[in-house]
């Protein structure tokens, strides 16, 4: 189902109206949501799920997925935190992983962002090279 340019002008202002100071309040996200999916207007499913794909993105872009070869110590772990909330700015929810399979290196991804700086990614280009 593709969104047309009003329901779309529509879902990013019920996208502003819930955000506090810049971040997305959730209680307002999820009032915002009950009313339409309540609703029996006509449009009011699509004005949802344009509405969903904003909020979706919105805790995309404040979620870390940080992998290691192996365990990072808190002070590391402290240092990458502070690291993306200095990039992506505000707060960042990092959650850690270990991935055998990277060798060496870590692998952080934000949203869409992928910074990849694992020796497997780095073996992976050399390989192309070649």
């Amino acid at each position: 189902m593709k969104a047309n340019r009003r329901t779309t002008r529509a879902a990013r202002e019920l996208y502003r109206l819930c955000l506090v100071d810049g971040a997305l309040d959730e209680g307002r996200a999820r009032i915002v949501a009950r009313h339409l999916s309540a609703s029996q207007r006509r449009g009011a499913l699509a004005l949802l799920v344009s509405f969903q794909r904003l909020v979706r993105l919105d805790r995309d872009r404040h979620a870390a997925l940080v992998e290691s070869a192996a365990a990072l110590d808190d002070g590391l772990r402290a240092q990458v935190k502070s690291g993306l909330a200095r990039i992506y700015g505000g707060e960042i929810d990092a959650s850690f992983a270990e991935n055998p399979a990277l060798i060496a290196g870590l692998r952080i991804k934000v949203g869409s962002d992928v910074y990849d700086g694992s020796v497997r990614a780095r073996l992976a280009a050399l390989a192309s090279r070649l």
